[in-house]
């Protein structure tokens, strides 16, 4: 039996671009572009042309696509116009895209209220609209905003509207829950009613998640007949977001109830980019990821609890429901006060430390670990500190930069800037070195002590040279007069590695100045530095 196609269509450039906080630049949906064409979907929605300057120029970049169908949004011909003569109309036929997506009212509350028209006079709309673009020899689409609203408040209309689009040459009518209101069940027992009237071959859905249901009512319009799924990566969208394509295609490709029946354009060996293409999106909106996204984020296969961690060792299967590898992600065992001998034994071998399995260095780890923790201390999103306290533990780390004494101060001068300086004493081989900086805060102000003074560390100035604080977070633990503090640091180099320390103290400067410390350490220590005299 052949399995039926599943089209992917993609409007994370359009949809998700309407999300509050982000505005894409020419090169950021080039790039995005890039990414969903080499990971095979079938249709990237561009933008809007001529809705904004943006949208427009990148239409005429004349962008060349190996695997997917660019798609220009729009909306149907105003009334009192002819399609022909419909600015908005003339600006999607000048972008010259092979697909086009228009959308029309199909909900009799919107077309009174919000266009202030006739029921008729929308029918035509949509109708001639439609026309233009099948005489223009396009693949048209017909998005039917509120469709499902519509179709519960008026169907003969909500279904006449669809109609009008597919009777006159439409290719998709795309099914929108665009006040994401509807839930599973009512998606699979309108879809059944509607594909009486349009064939499912010609039916697409797209979901938004305003009560978390995007990803479940596109997989059940898919089993009711739909063909066409459109969303954006990681749910980006407006409010709550629209469906997460991130999940949707491995569910697709990945679970027997649909790869059994269906196909998607999507190669099996592409799937394992979804994780890259995920994180692409968050490096260009310049946010952290969302670690807990089904199958791509960083925490989709992390394993805490020590009873997990003992039982994945034996078997993945117990607790992962997929192989990590399929989607380009990775198993991760998590070292906290939770974690049992299982925990610190995966880890150990994770990093590359060789140890014996009755090594009495493997309890005191586990204590360290737990007693850390106690006081503050949290190795969860830590790697780099957690590395380093194991391999002090077992032996391996060597005495690189020794801190004898630091001074921080922070001042308001007469402009009314915050000024902080910091002063540092290291030692290098026996000798002690003055490092001055200042900085927009104290950590700052002591990262560029070190760094500013970098090339007098003597043979420890190459290693340091392209180290960057990415990222600094502060969270007090407790509070009153005995608060505890931890600092959390992420770091980068040149070759684009990031890595997490983090230091805990009552004094929120030495809880700082020891997740740099431990900065330091990492990247020497990576970097294969020799020990100090």
């Amino acid at each position: 039996m052949s399995k039926e196609k599943i089209h992917i269509f993609d409007t994370t450039l359009r949809d998700g671009a309407q999300t509050q906080g982000v505005d894409f630049s020419i090169d950021d949906k080039l790039k995005i572009a890039k990414s969903l064409d080499d990971l095979g979907v079938d249709y990237i929605e561009g933008g809007w042309p001529g809705a904004n300057p943006t949208d427009t120029e990148f239409f005429q970049k004349k962008i060349q696509l190996k695997n997917s169908i660019l798609t220009a949004f729009g909306m149907t011909k105003r009334a009192g116009r002819s399609a022909e003569n419909d600015p908005g109309l003339s600006s999607i036929l000048n972008s010259n895209t092979p697909a086009v997506c228009l959308v029309g009212k199909s909900w009799d509350f919107h077309v009174d209220v919000a266009l202030g028209i006739s029921n008729q006079e929308n029918l035509e709309n949509i109708s001639e609209s439609a026309k233009l673009f099948i005489k223009e020899k396009k693949e048209f689409m017909f998005d039917a905003e509120h469709f499902f609203d519509g179709f519960k408040n008026n169907k003969e209309y909500a279904l006449s509207c669809i109609k009008s689009a597919y009777d006159n040459g439409a290719r998709w009518i795309v099914l929108c829950d665009t006040n994401g209101g509807t839930l599973p069940n009512e998606v699979s027992e309108i879809i059944n009613e509607v594909v009486k009237s349009v064939p499912g071959k010609n039916l697409g859905i797209h979901a938004h998640n305003d009560t978390g249901n995007a990803v479940s009512n596109s997989l059940a319009a898919v089993l009711s007949g739909v063909r066409q799924i459109q969303g954006t990566i990681n749910g980006l969208g407006e409010r709550c977001g629209n469906a997460n394509l991130m999940s949707i295609i491995p569910t697709l490709h990945l679970k027997e109830t649909y790869s059994k029946n269906y196909e998607i354009n999507i190669k099996k060996e592409n799937i394992g980019k979804l994780t890259q293409c995920s994180r692409l999106l968050d490096e260009i909106l310049n946010r952290k990821p969302n670690q807990h996204l089904p199958y791509v984020g960083a925490a989709a296969f992390s394993h805490k609890g020590g009873l997990h961690v003992s039982a994945v060792q034996k078997d993945p299967k117990t607790y992962e429901h997929i192989n990590p590898e399929d989607v380009g992600n990775v198993r991760n065992i998590v070292v906290s006060d939770q974690s049992g001998k299982s925990n610190i034994v995966s880890r150990l071998k994770s990093i590359g430390i060789d140890f014996k399995q009755d090594d009495p260095k493997i309890k005191k780890l586990l204590e360290e670990v737990k007693d850390r923790e106690f006081i503050g201390y949290s190795y969860d999103g830590a790697d780099a500190s957690f590395e380093l306290l194991a391999r002090r533990i077992m032996g391996e780390i060597p005495r690189y930069i020794s801190i004898k004494e630091y001074d921080v101060s922070v001042k308001k001068n007469a402009s009314g800037e915050i000024i902080s300086s910091a002063k540092a004493q290291l030692e290098v081989d026996k000798k002690l070195i003055l490092c001055e900086g200042e900085g927009n805060g104290p950590v700052h102000a002591l990262d560029n002590a070190i760094r500013n003074n970098v090339d007098k560390l003597a043979k420890y100035s190459q290693y340091l040279k392209d180290l960057k604080l990415v990222d600094y977070k502060v969270r007090i633990l407790n509070t009153g007069t005995e608060a505890v503090t931890r600092v959390s640091i992420e770091s980068t180099d040149s070759n684009g590695k990031n890595w997490f320390t983090i230091g805990v103290s009552p004094n929120i400067i030495d809880a700082s100045f020891k997740a740099l410390v431990d900065s330091l350490d990492y990247k020497l220590f990576k970097d294969k530095a020799p020990a100090s005299l």
